[in-house]
């Protein structure tokens, strides 16, 4: 399976009634995450535009395991507004799945959202001195309630940057000479400065 998995911002638990409701940002948009100590990213407004309404997607614990709600019946909402990939979803309290957890969400214990998607569009960026990825466009396959927001997809994103230096060799090595002869302008620029 090619899913990468980002983390988002902790979820809102609240009983309401006879259900509990599940709310939070599964995704953040324009907010650089570290990958693995080996690339930059950046999600883009508008990212899951497409996606939501499309996609069939689950709201699950740790990205596995039985679907405690799903935008294909009408169980899970997901909607993007000008901060990120937002979901909600009203948990049946009488279900044995949500009775395992929910002592352990209402505790804090299980509180961070995460999601699984694949990008569909992106962009890589090489001009820094750590590459920065932009998803532009993305399927999903899942928001989740997670114990510890992970970032396994490090190696399909660096497989990723590697398909794109591959396919883009002259170009990124072009955009290297020119920041590197930049750099080299401005430690000559700085060494006259301090001798002068």
């Amino acid at each position: 399976m090619n899913n990468e998995f980002r983390a988002g911002l902790p979820a809102e638990i609240r009983a309401e009634g006879e259900t509990v409701k599940v709310s939070g940002y599964a995704a953040v948009f324009n907010q650089e995450t570290e990958i693995g100590g080996s690339y930059r990213e950046v999600i883009a407004p508008g990212a899951f535009a497409e996606a939501i309404g499309r996609d069939d997607v689950v709201f699950v614990i740790n990205h596995e395991g039985l679907p405690l709600a799903r935008t294909r019946s009408g169980t899970l909402t997901l909607r993007e507004d000008e901060k990120g990939l937002y979901m909600e979803t009203e948990l049946d309290p009488t279900d044995p799945d949500v009775m395992s957890i929910l002592p352990k969400m209402r505790r804090g214990d299980l509180d961070k959202m995460s999601f699984a998607f694949s990008p569909s569009q992106q962009d890589w960026d090489e001009s820094g001195e750590t590459p920065l990825r932009t998803i532009r466009k993305a399927s999903l396959y899942d928001v989740s309630i997670v114990t510890s927001p992970a970032y396994e997809g490090t190696d399909i994103g660096l497989r990723s940057l590697e398909e794109h230096r591959a396919a883009n060799a002259p170009e990124i090595e072009a955009q290297s000479s020119a920041v590197n002869a930049s750099r080299m302008r401005m430690k000559l620029s700085l060494s006259e400065t301090k001798t002068g």
